[in-house]
């Protein structure tokens, strides 16, 4: 088993996770992304503004509309998405963000980045949960690897 950084540990050290852009396509990153979490033993609930349902639960339109606190969002939508996100983070006190990415900006929104440092919130840029969430597949282990060297994930 790889060693996990420091910051995914603290991460996943959470228990109740939302996870942004969770779509009614299930083939999407985010749906593999919030599949891979319930499957890990989290608590997981997926935000869209635009699907009432999606993975055959209910879908929340933002974060405000979560009942309860969350430990950390995972951000799987386009970029320009992402800083309307961590500004929800602010608003709901989480103070964990992932933002996804395996090729080109993914979720990574410059802007949004800066918004999580003035607002505190830590974030992770770049990779994915499935890149770290035992048993972690072999395409995973290997795009880790892969985007490791690169610097586009962390650790």
């Amino acid at each position: 088993m790889a060693k996990i950084p420091s910051n995914v540990a603290e991460f996943l050290a959470g228990k109740r996770f939302a996870v942004a852009g969770v779509s009614r396509q299930p083939q999407q990153a985010a749906n593999a992304i919030y599949r891979k979490l319930c499957s890990s033993g989290f608590e997981v609930l997926p935000v869209n503004p635009n699907a009432a349902e999606v993975e055959g639960v209910r879908s929340y339109p933002n974060l405000g509309s979560i009942p309860g606190s969350i430990d950390g969002v995972v951000v799987a939508t386009h970029p320009r998405y992402a800083v309307d996100i961590v500004r929800q983070c602010g608003e709901q006190g989480v103070r964990q963000v992932w933002f996804h990415r395996a090729f080109g900006a993914g979720s990574v929104s410059g802007e949004a980045v800066q918004e999580c440092k003035v607002r505190g919130i830590q974030c992770i840029v770049g990779g994915c949960p499935l890149m770290y969430c035992e048993p972690v597949d072999l395409a995973h282990r290997c795009l880790r690897w892969w985007l490791r060297l690169g610097g586009r994930v962390p650790g």
